[in-house]
């Protein structure tokens, strides 16, 4: 395959996911191949499969002879998984964090805090971070 028709990273995984989050009941690969793409090879959806099992993002159980596949989680549960694994991979995750919220378009920025304070128990999310950290916060930077 030329490097001009490879996917993104990521994207098969996601796709497959998908695929099976709207999966009836827990489905074999071949399910999956043809929910996501019927010229995939095989052997590719069961490696996807297999990798987001190591993620723990999906289980299998064993059906007859074979496996069938069920999403533990959905999409945004996937990408919520990736961005945690990229700020782990960060020696300054504050910045980061500071960085993205500083970026993020009004209505993202809306939601981000409407989700803080759901996770807050309705205080403000400055509030609960003074209360859940161990460690006093620095004069409220954002």
């Amino acid at each position: 395959m030329c490097a001009a028709a490879r996917r993104e990273p990521g994207r098969l995984e996601a796709s497959v996911l998908t695929a099976l989050s709207r999966a009836p009941e827990p489905v074999p690969a071949s399910w999956v191949r043809d929910a996501v793409d019927p010229a995939l090879a095989y052997t590719t959806v069961a490696t996807a499969l297999s990798r987001l099992e190591a993620k723990q993002v999906v289980a299998r159980s064993r059906a007859g002879r074979g496996y069938v596949w069920r999403a533990l989680v959905d999409g945004a549960g996937l990408a919520a998984i990736r961005m945690h694994r990229v700020l782990d991979g960060e020696s300054d995750r504050q910045g980061v964090l500071s960085r993205f919220v500083a970026e993020l378009p009004p209505g993202d920025e809306k939601t981000l805090r409407e989700r803080l304070a759901d996770h807050c128990g309705g205080r403000q999310p400055s509030s609960c971070a003074e209360v859940a950290s161990p460690v006093p916060s620095a004069g409220g930077e954002r």
